[in-house]
Order: C-alpha cells, then sequence, then structure tokens
C-alpha cells in the first residue's frame, strides 16, 4: 500500500466534504451539511490511522473508536465536539433517527470548529 497516495486520498476528501458542508449549510440544508462535517472529521482521523499503522483504516464511522486507533491526543473540547458531531452523522444513514435541528447560526459555528479542527488535524500529518 502507498501510504502517501493514502493520505492524500483522505484528506483531499476531507477537503471536498468541507466545501460541501459550507454549501449544505449556507443553503439551509442543515442536517446535511453537518453530516458532511462528520464526514471531514472521520476521514481526516482515518488518514491519521494510515499513518499510524500502515494499514487501511476501518469501516468505522465512530470518531472516538478511530481516534483510540489514530493514537492522536485530543483535548475535551475536541472530544465534546466529536460527541456532538456523532449526534448528526446517524441521521444520514438511520432513517428513524432525527436529532433536532439547530439554527443557521449554530450549525455555522459547527462548520468553523469542524474547520479549525481539521487544519490541526492535516497540521500533525
Amino acid at each position: 500500500m502507498d501510504i502517501n497516495k493514502q493520505i492524500k486520498y483522505w484528506i483531499s476528501s476531507a477537503e471536498t466534504d468541507l466545501d460541501s458542508a459550507k454549501l449544505l449549510i449556507d443553503n439551509m440544508k442543515i442536517l446535511h451539511g453537518l453530516f458532511f462535517c462528520h464526514l471531514v472529521i472521520e476521514k481526516a482521523i482515518k488518514a491519521h490511522i494510515v499513518k499510524e499503522m500502515s494499514e487501511v483504516p476501518p469501516k468505522s464511522h465512530n470518531l472516538m473508536f478511530l481516534i483510540e486507533k489514530s493514537n492522536l491526543e485530543i483535548d475535551t473540547e475536541q472530544d465534546i465536539f466529536f460527541g456532538i458531531l456523532m449526534k448528526y452523522q446517524l441521521e444520514g444513514r438511520y432513517p428513524d433517527y432525527n436529532p433536532k435541528v439547530p439554527s443557521k447560526e449554530k450549525a455555522l459555528q459547527y462548520f468553523l470548529k469542524t474547520e479549525e479542527i481539521f487544519i490541526w488535524l492535516k497540521n500533525k500529518l
């Protein structure tokens, strides 16, 4: 496996998802936008798993499980935020799960936090 190619794939895909998240939130597709925010973080962590373990990351969407696999150390604020994002990844996968839709302002705050953590994750690669 080409480690650098894998890392580039995960980061490039996450960058596209970040753009999509912003477009969706701006157009009041809040839940879909937050689903994409989750994808951004998930994919960036998977890049770290590839780097750390030299293997394909697990097919999991659980950010806390993936963080453990990556050996990244996160702070309490990041841990809490990942818990928030986890609520929104379920909405896109399970039709009977309907989380409360936050305001556009709150969703934009979540987007900015996603962007901040994504930059942090990229800088640690």
